[in-house]
């Protein structure tokens, strides 16, 4: 059963819409390499699309009803947007649900370190990478300073032209006989991943024998620039991702190679749709980015976390459905969900990791995942068919090009989604996002004709009825 490639599909006008969208994802991405920055820029577009803050609605007691657009965002790391439709929500509602986290290097909380002359910051990797990966980037640092007087202090070095960049660096190939026996998960460790971040001595006046004169050059540099002290990284979030922007793939332009595919290729074009919504949905429409999946959607601004709970029960109390449970239990239990999130692309140089007929092939359209998990499907989420099958027909009907797929061979991996968090409270969910290549590399590789599709069939699951 092959699925036709989506590129042979489209007309002249497709092709400028799929342009003009990949133009604006790859600016989206490349401004915001975080999930604060995910937020922050979501919300503003929200705003600009007539969505008001879901606490300013609490506190007025402001009525909510059919049309109604909220959003509620959680500590500025993960976000709901809601459009009320016309059907009662005790019917359910038509959610999308991506993160906005990506595999990286955090800077650790006592990280400042001289060594031989040269100074560091000490790192901790975040969420599923090949360590190996991370050498010899120009890196840059995003994040936030949180002070004891309660200011946060934003920070960005190494996107613009004229930022220096970081690095961290590797063993010279003439010294490296040693080095190359080793496996590829124990060539580079965890505690090697210190980024270089200055070498030039602090030089004080009549004082030669001032110690760490490079440690102290940085910190003088960052209470310059920032006001922060060597203790206001105890309370930083300071993220260590790829310096510079995405950018086109190949010479027909059809790819786009860019830090954070996974997974805000299908986070974007889950915001897009959501904002997309020309007249009043029958169901009710969500979008939810969230925070931390790549580390088991664990902490406050996980999946996990109550807040999705939360924000569906105040808004149903505005809505006028009490502010008792068994509106929510039935609002959640009857809706429908999909679980954006990118999928393993087939690549030909890795073939053997692969069981072809159920893998998903770049320019063959928005994959879905029946099942993720790994080996006997363990930790997964499977969606029943039934649901499979009216999925299908929405896509169908809307001739969004789609496939379906597999995460590799049965015996040779696997992973998980945020799919089997919301199906805990019986609502139909399937895992349904763009094919990658390279997934948790620090530049992974997506079709933009895959893009375009999951936008296109984001926007129709969200006018099922």
């Amino acid at each position: 059963m092959e699925r036709p490639n989506a590129w042979k599909q489209y007309n002249g006008a497709q092709l400028d819409q799929l342009e003009s969208f990949s133009r604006d994802y790859t600016a989206f991405i490349s401004n915001n390499k975080t999930e604060r920055e995910c937020v922050a820029s979501a919300i503003a577009l929200a705003e600009t699309a007539g969505y008001r803050n879901l606490d300013d609605v609490v506190c007025a007691q402001s009525k909510l009803g059919p049309g109604s657009r909220v959003y509620a965002s959680n500590r500025g790391k993960s976000l709901i947007l809601m459009e009320l439709g016309s059907e009662p929500l005790t019917q359910g509602m038509n959610i999308l649900g991506a993160h906005v986290d990506s595999p990286r290097l955090d800077v650790k909380q006592n990280p400042v370190e001289e060594k031989n002359d040269l100074a560091y910051l000490d790192t901790h990797y975040y969420g599923g990478v090949k360590k190996y990966q991370w050498v010899t980037l120009p890196l840059a640092i995003h994040g936030v300073v949180a002070k004891k007087d309660g200011t946060v202090v934003p920070v960005c070095v190494g996107e613009d032209a004229q930022d220096p960049v970081f690095v961290i660096t590797d063993l010279l190939i003439h010294l490296a006989q040693e080095q190359l026996k080793k496996d590829a998960a124990t060539v580079i460790e965890g505690e090697m991943l210190d980024l270089l971040v200055g070498h030039k001595p602090l030089v004080v006046e009549g004082d030669d024998e001032q110690k760490d004169p490079a440690k102290a050059q940085l910190l003088e540099l960052l209470s310059q620039k920032y006001g922060m002290d060597e203790e206001d990284f105890y309370s930083a979030e300071l993220e260590i991702v790829p310096a510079g922007a995405a950018r086109d793939l190949g010479f027909d332009r059809s790819m786009i190679l860019g830090y954070g595919h996974d997974d805000r290729s299908c986070a974007y074009p889950s915001l897009c749709a959501q904002l997309a919504l020309t007249e009043v949905p029958a169901r009710t429409a969500l979008t939810i980015l969230v925070d931390k999946e790549e580390i088991g959607s664990v902490g406050a601004t996980g999946m996990t976390s109550l807040f999705f709970e939360n924000v569906v029960a105040e808004v149903l109390a505005l809505a006028g459905y009490g502010e008792g449970t068994l509106a929510l239990r039935r609002c959640l239990g009857r809706s429908h969900m999909l679980s954006s999130d990118v999928s393993a692309g087939f690549d030909p140089a890795f073939a053997s990791t692969f069981e072809p007929k159920n893998a998903a092939y770049l320019g063959h359209g928005l994959t879905f995942n029946k099942f993720t998990g790994s080996r006997g499907k363990g930790g997964s989420n499977d969606a029943d068919a039934e649901y499979v099958a009216l999925i299908r027909r929405v896509m169908d009907e809307h001739d969004v090009c789609w496939q379906t797929a597999e995460l590799g061979k049965v015996d040779v991996g696997g992973g998980g989604t945020i799919a089997y968090i919301l199906a805990k409270y019986g609502m139909r969910v399937i895992d349904c996002g763009v094919p990658v290549l390279s997934m948790h590399a620090p530049w992974e590789v997506i079709s933009k004709a895959d893009l375009f599709e999951a936008y296109r069939g984001y926007q129709a699951f969200l006018t099922l009825e």
